[in-house]
């Protein structure tokens, strides 16, 4: 489907105040959520509420500059959570099932995280990285820029629509569209691989979609409100409130570098017959390999 592009390339916005209501407290927010069937409902609501969105162009984009991370840090995709190992998301029987042989398996030293092959993260799981971010808003395109695998997310805000169904095929960050509404960004992202919120967290499928809101709500924070669906693994929409802290740099010293696992030669990893991983033919000395020593996790 194709957003309203004679209402995207005509609104001229004339002041930053958005349009779209959103409610204050977490509770109220996922329950926004499952009055919407999909995602794309959710998304086309606030399309609605925005008179079909703004293109911003010039000064009329907000600051984004700096160097971020998320904040508070750690491995949940849900900041609610806490020391709990079983986040507050309605699973599936089946995906329930799952969740809990993984916790079974971590319990033993157990567990695989492909991220371990230095393959990306994907989203959502890309929500919750750890590392340097960069967020750079542009006339057309936004670019979200994490810095672990060169990981970025491009949010085309140009009025195209989504890539034809025929056309789409899963892809780790998926196909990501969306419009301004005063300085709010507002995203609909599909076509996505399955994968997991993060080590030690429930599993999605491919089938999962999500709805963000990403605003600057200070000098030194970007919060983005995050709708996830997916009907293979949740009861319902999964609401979660992710934040990004600007990092002081009065050097200017930091630097999102290029990452290459090529560059060390110890970060091969391979998944053991348990289920575990282990470093191939780990060693510090080229001359003089040493065999695999016992699995163990990582």
């Amino acid at each position: 489907m194709l957003l309203a592009a004679t209402a995207l390339s005509t609104w001229v916005p004339t002041a930053a105040s958005a349009a779209v209501s959103l409610p204050a407290t977490k509770a109220e927010l996922t329950a926004l959520g499952k009055t919407h069937k999909t995602a794309w409902d959710l998304y086309k609501d606030f399309e609605k509420q925005a008179n079909g969105g703004q293109r911003l162009k010039g000064e009329q984009l907000p600051d984004w500059s700096g160097t971020y991370t998320r904040d508070p840090p750690g491995l949940y995709f849900d900041i609610d959570q806490g020391r709990n190992p079983v986040p507050p998301a309605k699973l599936t029987p089946e995906y329930d099932k799952r969740f809990h042989d993984k916790l079974d398996r971590v319990k033993n030293k157990i567990e695989f995280d492909p991220l371990s092959n230095c393959a990306p993260p994907g989203h959502p799981r890309w929500l919750t990285e750890p590392f340097l971010r960069e967020f750079v808003p542009t006339p057309g395109t936004t670019y979200l820029i994490n810095e672990m695998v060169n990981d970025i997310r491009r949010i085309y805000t140009d009025g195209r629509g989504h890539v034809p169904e025929a056309d789409r095929y899963p892809l780790y960050d998926g196909d990501s569209i969306g419009f301004w509404d005063g300085k709010r960004l507002v995203i609909h992202t599909n076509q996505l691989r399955d994968g997991q919120y993060q080590r030690s967290q429930p599993d999605y499928s491919d089938q999962v979609e999500t709805v963000e809101i990403w605003e600057k709500v200070d000098d030194k924070h970007i919060v983005a409100h995050v709708w996830v669906y997916d009907p293979p693994s949740l009861v319902e929409p999964w609401y979660v409130k992710q934040q990004y802290t600007k990092l002081d740099d009065p050097q200017r010293e930091l630097r999102i570098r290029y990452w290459d696992c090529r560059e060390n030669q110890n970060n091969e990893v391979i998944q053991t017959d348990t289920g575990s991983s282990q470093f191939r033919d780990f060693t510090f000395d080229k001359a003089t390999p040493t065999p695999p020593t016992p699995a163990t996790s990582r």
